[in-house]
Parts: C-alpha cells; structure tokens; sequence
C-alpha cells in the first residue's frame, strides 16, 4: 500500500511537469516547476503579466488589500523588488522597450481616486503618464475617458492599443499616436461585426494585423492596425469558453490563448499572411481545476510563456520544448 501511494504521487509530479496533449497533438511546453523560487511573495490575486525580454525582468500585477500592486522578479525566479504607489485594481501590464530604457503600462480598473485609468511607470514604479481621468469611469464619445480598460499593447514606435470595457459602458478598441492622439477607434457593445462584449485582451502581430480577445463573445476579432479595418475573426475553437487573453510565440506561428472557465492554454495556428480564415487548435495545455488563467505574456527571447492565474493566486512559467 505505501509503494502505491509512492506511485500515485509520482504520477502527480509528472502530471504537473509534462502536461498531456490532445490524442495526435505535439507537446510544446513544459511547467518549469522551480519558478519562481519564492512563491511567497505571491500574497493578492495575481491578475497580469508582462515580460521585460530586453532585461530578463518579470513584471506581476496582483490585486488585494495591503499588497504590493505590482511584484518583480528575474527571468530565473528571483524576487527582486514590489511598488504600490496610484495603483489600484491592476488589470493588464505590459513593457514598452525603447532604445534609450523600458516602462511599464497598467490598465486600473478600480473604482477609487486612481481608477479608469492607463498609466505609464519606470522600472522601479516612478508614474510617469497618466491616460484617462482618475476615479472617473469614461463615456465612449470621448476617446481617453476609459471604463475599466482591460488591457494594453505598446508598439516599438510608441503607438498604443488600448482595450476599453472589461465590463463597463465602453466596449471598443481604441488606437493612439505616440503622443497620446486617437489615430482611430473602433467598437460598440454588441455582437455583430466589430462590435464587442468584453474586449478584454490586444495584441499586435508582425504582419500589421490587431488581435482582440472579444470574451463576451466567445471569439478573436482582427483588425487593420494602419486603418482599424475589420479583416475577420475566430470563433469556431471557443464554444467551451471565451478568449481571455491573446500573446503570439516569439516566431509569430502561433497565437496563445488563456480561457479562465476550463483552466486552459490554447496554442492556435496564425496566419501568416493573407486571409484570416479558420481557427485550428494545434496544442493546448490543461491546468488543474480552480486555476483561472487570467492573462499571459511571452518572453519574445526565450519563448517562455507565464500565466498569471486568479484561482492558485502564482504566476507559473512554461518552457518552450
């Protein structure tokens, strides 16, 4: 009986570290079980992560009461340091790398004095820019006037992409020039063609293509990023549960994808060039009941994936294979 209770917390070890693949699918990721090496620090719900692959820096947005808002680790694992300072409710976190330094970009979705806001942080939690009017939530006919903004994407250029409406009046995708002008703006509650309900996650491809995670509807709208135009969307592999968060792999052959209700990682094939088409998941990875992947982010370097998770409150790493 002891040799069986051995086995069976073997085989957990193992399900935990090579997590199995659909019948006829390629494993891609392994659970690097040694990150973080601190797991303590961990102490709010862990809502948003971002990668720093320029610097090897892991930047973590976690929400609760008197908690750090925004935890840093190294690449390796290593806590480095935490800041609080206007951070309310952190919602999405990105890292904006230029030739002269990086930032960091935080959509709040809290209800009090620094909420309905995107704002812009140093490395070591200096606010440097503010989008939007703290504590005010925004109506769709003003551009910066967010309503719980769900999240960000910076472009090399200092062009930005902000998803507005994680459950507020604003459902739309708004693009803005390096010095904080609507270039265009798009969306209005509903499910028809490029309306939203929920636009909760955006990101850019190398194609001169926006991706959207459209929760509420259960599908990935994409867009034009020169125009705005619509050019198409997926729907097809989300009947179980909606798009929460949308990264592509550092070669842009695949679109990640966390869907919080059935604690899944979908790796999707994108394409390249040309017509949208269908959706096809290729791989996808199964985490444990209860684990609520929320958002995720690449490591465009390594190709690391982290996952920040609601449910076991962590960030886990996943290890290209």
């Amino acid at each position: 009986q002891f040799d069986y209770y051995i086995f069976i917390l073997y085989f957990q070890v193992l399900k935990a570290e090579y997590f199995s693949p659909r019948r006829g699918e390629q494993q891609m990721y392994k659970l690097d079980i040694g990150w973080p090496k601190t797991p303590e620090h961990f102490t709010g719900q862990t809502f948003c992560v971002a990668v720093d692959s320029l610097r090897g820096l892991v930047y973590i947005g976690q929400r609760g009461d008197n908690v750090p808002k925004v935890l840093v680790f190294s690449e390796e694992g290593y806590f480095l340091h935490a800041w609080n300072d206007t951070v309310e409710m952190p919602h999405g976190i990105f890292v904006w790398n230029t030739a002269t330094g990086s930032s960091v970009w935080i959509t709040d979705v809290g209800t009090g004095k620094y909420g309905h806001t995107v704002k812009q942080y140093s490395p070591l939690g200096k606010l440097i820019q503010v989008l939007g009017t703290p504590g005010n939530a925004g109506s769709s006919l003003i551009p910066l006037q967010f309503d719980q903004p769900a999240e960000i994407f910076v472009e090399e250029t200092g062009e930005i992409y902000v998803v507005d409406g994680d459950g507020g009046m604003n459902n739309r995708l708004l693009k803005l020039s390096d010095d904080y002008k609507e270039i265009w703006l798009t969306g209005t509650n509903g499910s028809g063609i490029g309306q939203f309900k929920i636009p909760h996650s955006v990101t850019v491809d190398a194609f001169g293509r926006v991706w959207v995670a459209d929760r509420g509807n259960k599908r990935i709208q994409v867009f034009d990023k020169v125009t705005g135009e619509w050019l198409g969307s997926w729907s097809g592999c989300f009947s179980e549960d909606g798009p929460y968060s949308v990264r592509f792999t550092a070669d842009y052959k695949y679109l990640i994808v966390a869907q919080l209700n059935i604690n899944r990682l979908a790796i999707l094939a994108a394409p390249p060039v040309g017509s949208i088409g269908d959706c096809a998941i290729i791989h996808s990875v199964q985490l444990a009941d209860e684990t609520k992947p929320h958002l995720v982010d690449v490591d465009m370097r390594s190709g690391a994936v982290y996952v920040a998770e609601i449910g076991s409150q962590q960030v886990q790493k996943y290890i290209p294979l």
